[in-house]
């Protein structure tokens, strides 16, 4: 259970990330701020309150036993990025350079940014590779869990469902998969484009633990990831989300899934956040 002051360390470190999105974005005129917007509770509460990791990379004794994390819906690396700035992965100041030529910080995930295990960009693939690593940990007696962000319009993808079913039969109960439910998608909305309600019990036919949350709700997303590591099946958090979360604008609105805000715009964003 967390304390109220971290609960409040946690509010202040998600407003932190929120102004870093929108002005990486801003600064670059490309990205994607609604859903790293509405993954931003979940995030900053998996990486700096519930998961094992090698702060800034450096080879630790425990290194090899360090939590594994797939940012499988990678066009939002601007909420990833700013919390591996936060952990001291690499300096802030570099949060600048974000999708400029000659970045470590790709629009995507890439294994030249220190933090980054996987690359990610090709939608439902995530639980496949996280699936994998969660079966090498097992082969190997490794104590360590894998944690994996889907977004909810890459669910529409078949490789999710064949890696839905794998996990439950190899018994990957290190496998922790968190659905960032905020049922939008580029083009609109999810249950318009391809249906994907009733999503819990879906998950559950395939042998899962699911646990349905609000993933905006920071004393919920830290309990639902503790009880997932206790799981014996592998865990799905489905955390009911709002895209653009935090900015009154971008709230619910598809149209910023993947725009970048003009000078008003942003003026307006930064001064919500402060």
């Amino acid at each position: 259970m967390l304390t109220d002051k971290e609960i409040r360390e946690i509010q202040d470190l998600c407003l932190e990330n929120r102004r870093n999105i929108i002005e990486m974005v801003y600064e670059a005129q490309s990205g994607h701020i609604g859903g790293s917007l509405s993954a931003c509770e979940l995030l900053t509460v998996l990486f700096h309150k519930c998961m094992k990791h090698s702060i800034g990379g450096k080879l630790a004794e425990d290194y090899q036993q360090r939590d594994r994390f797939v940012l499988s819906k990678g066009h939002v690396s601007p909420i990833y990025y700013s919390i591996l700035a936060q952990l001291g992965f690499f300096d802030k100041s570099e949060l600048k350079t974000f999708r400029k030529l000659g970045t470590r910080l790709q629009g995507h995930p890439s294994l030249w940014t220190p933090g980054v295990e996987v690359a990610t960009g090709s939608l439902g693939q995530g639980l496949s590779m996280a699936c994998g690593i969660a079966l090498a940990l097992k082969l190997d007696k490794n104590p360590a869990n894998v944690f994996v962000m889907l977004g909810d319009g890459e669910l529409q993808e078949g490789n999710i469902w064949e890696a839905f079913m794998h996990a439950p039969h190899r018994k990957l109960n290190n496998l922790v998969a968190i659905v960032d439910r905020n049922r939008l998608q580029i083009d609109g909305c999810t249950e318009t484009v391809k249906s994907l309600d009733n999503l819990a019990d879906k998950i559950r036919a395939f042998n899962w633990n699911v646990i349905e949350i609000d993933g905006h709700n920071i004393p919920e997303i830290y309990d639902a990831i503790e009880n997932a590591k206790k799981s014996e099946l592998p865990t799905a958090i489905i955390a009911n989300t709002i895209k653009g979360k935090g900015v009154s604008f971008m709230e619910n609105n598809a149209g910023w899934h993947g725009k970048a805000p003009g000078k008003e715009d942003y003026e307006k964003a930064i001064n919500e956040l402060r």
